[in-house]
């Protein structure tokens, strides 16, 4: 059973606290740079703020406590090129996909929910493809993407500061009344 489906004490929020989230977010980053001998990312504070107050931010608790997080918007969280992915008529992004490590430690598909959630709110909020951008060598999270079935969309880009990203798409099916609110 996913969390998202399980009565014992799994929920979804959006998120409230910038700092919480920010916390998880770090904690996250730093457990898979470990894990895959990269650096940890430098995350701005301020923009997990903006992101928290715009309703962005969508956390898995269990327990009370925060298990995972993802954001949703509308607006690509990256730089885009023209040719960055196929066409869509109203493309929502997934980022900052983050899993709270005591979670990746023992197994619970976290991860996997927040990804379904994601697809699932995109398409209720009438959005026509899912997009994401994922740290090549976190061959565990692009997995993950791909198995729930976004493709690669081009090379695998190198900025000038070094950071390796490949860029994920889905084609989604709108619901045909797209919902605004969140779902408890």
């Amino acid at each position: 059973m996913t969390p998202a489906a399980a009565p014992d004490g799994w929920t979804w929020e959006t998120a409230r606290d910038a700092d919480e989230v920010h916390a998880l977010l770090q904690a996250c980053d730093a457990r898979q740079a470990l894990s895959h001998g990269s650096p940890v990312p430098v995350r701005n504070p301020a923009t997990t703020a903006r992101r928290v107050r715009a309703g962005e931010v969508h956390l898995l608790r269990h327990a009370g406590e925060p298990a995972g997080m993802f954001t949703l918007s509308w607006e690509p969280p990256f730089a885009l090129d023209p040719d960055a992915f196929p066409p869509a008529r109203r493309p929502a992004y997934l980022g900052r996909l983050a899993v709270a490590p005591e979670r990746l430690d023992d197994g619970t598909p976290v991860g996997a929910s927040c990804v379904r959630r994601a697809l699932e709110l995109a398409a209720d909020r009438g959005a026509d493809a899912l997009r994401a951008e994922a740290n090549p060598d976190l061959t565990n999270t692009v997995r993950l993407l791909e198995l729930l079935g976004l493709r690669r969309h081009g090379d695998v880009l190198t900025d000038a500061r070094g950071r390796r990203t490949v860029r994920l798409h889905k084609p989604l099916t709108p619901s045909p009344n797209p919902a605004s609110k969140e779902r408890r």
